[in-house]
């Protein structure tokens, strides 16, 4: 792609190979190297223009980019920027990996375990930092997740909390982002061109919220926008062509569940409203451009959003056996991933190609995470 006009010479190459090479004298070298190149006006690679230094940085594998992060503070700021990510897409080099939320059988411990498009198991994460909390949030932005707010009772009295935590997937690392300005738990949460939106939820003095605020990346700050018309908790929200739609859970306005979806135009800073929602919705999930439900009554159908029309389609689950059997789904190489949540070696997961021919939509798939699935979020980088 790129055309390298000066010529790399010998102590370039064993730079390189000094670098990537996993032995004791490598280590050595790459503590020597990082005193040398912590200045980030120092090109990324010695001899070489920086864009093609990038370009090469891209066509490394994934698994790797701990290992890198780790040699000096011009490459380990390059791999966590979002241009890194632009250029291993436009190098074709993007790679898909599922990371799945697991909690044993007994409901008490829980980690993050990671599934590349094979279903192999890499590694588990390091512990989220922060107190253990439920009813938190979850997004994915810019190849990096990020876990929002939260309930904790760990010291029995009860605290809601407006932290914000990411993980790089690249460098492997957890950090703390800016603080929300408002504390909530049972909370929706989505990304939308490229910003995070939270809305609704429960407050510190457990009032249920109709408040909305968005995270823009490139200032690390929250921003309170114009409030949801109604209060609304244990809900969810996902980002379509460009839209932020949250449905579920209930409202005060309402009697029971809602079917009232509550739309948001980034570009009019203004809310809508659609009545035909999902109602009580046990897993959600993006694929495309459309919206994938199921519901807790009616857990043997696929309920898919087109919001081009507004419709839904109902596609049936073709699973047999006890109608108690849940699901949490995953998204991976355009296929919807579905998790049982019985412990039943029996069981496999089932995959639901939206492209396939008629008749052949419905597979399983060997992909299953250790643990039962809490839920998923799908990371490319």
């Amino acid at each position: 792609m790129f055309s390298v006009k000066k010529r790399i010479t010998e102590s370039d190459m064993c730079f390189s190979n000094s670098v990537l090479q996993d032995t004791p004298a490598s280590k050595s070298n790459c503590r020597l190297i990082s005193k040398v190149t912590d200045d980030y006006h120092v090109p990324i690679l010695p001899g070489l223009p920086d864009d093609v230094s990038k370009y090469c940085f891209a066509l490394v594998p994934r698994s790797n980019f701990p290992a890198m992060g780790a040699v000096c503070k011009r490459w380990r700021s390059f791999i966590k920027s979002k241009e890194f990510i632009t250029v291993r897409k436009l190098a074709g080099m993007l790679e898909e990996w599922l990371y799945v939320l697991t909690v044993d059988a007994e409901g008490k411990e829980s980690h993050w375990e990671v599934l590349d498009c094979y279903g192999h198991k890499h590694h588990q994460l390091p512990p989220m930092p922060g107190p253990v909390k439920a009813g938190f949030g979850v997004v994915v932005l810019n190849g990096k997740l990020l876990v929002i707010a939260g309930y904790s009772d760990v010291d029995g009295t009860g605290s809601v909390l407006e932290d914000v935590y990411q993980y790089d997937s690249c460098l492997n690392s957890w950090s703390k982002l800016a603080s929300m300005n408002v504390a909530r738990y049972d909370f929706a949460c989505a990304e939308v061109n490229g910003m995070v939106y939270a809305v609704g939820g429960y407050g510190m003095g457990g009032e249920s919220l109709s408040c909305t605020e968005v995270y823009n990346p490139d200032t690390d700050k929250w921003t309170l926008i114009e409030s949801m018309r109604r209060p609304r908790w244990g809900c969810f929200a996902c980002g379509i062509e460009g839209k932020l739609y949250v449905m579920g859970g209930r409202s005060s306005f309402t009697i029971g569940n809602s079917r009232i979806v509550d739309v948001y135009n980034p570009e009019r800073h203004t809310w809508c409203e659609m009545k035909n929602g999902c109602v009580m919705v046990t897993a959600h999930a993006v694929l495309g451009e459309k919206l994938f439900c199921m519901e807790w009554k009616n857990e043997r159908k696929l309920a898919i959003f087109n919001p081009t029309d507004n419709s839904w389609k109902m596609v049936p689950v073709p699973l047999t056996g006890s109608l108690s059997i849940g699901f949490r789904f995953g998204v991976l190489d355009g296929k919807l991933l579905l998790f049982s949540l019985q412990e039943d070696p029996s069981y496999k997961t089932l995959l639901y190609n939206p492209n396939a021919a008629p008749g052949t939509e419905w597979q399983t798939s060997e992909m299953k995470p250790l643990g039962l699935c809490l839920c998923s979020v799908t990371i490319k980088a």
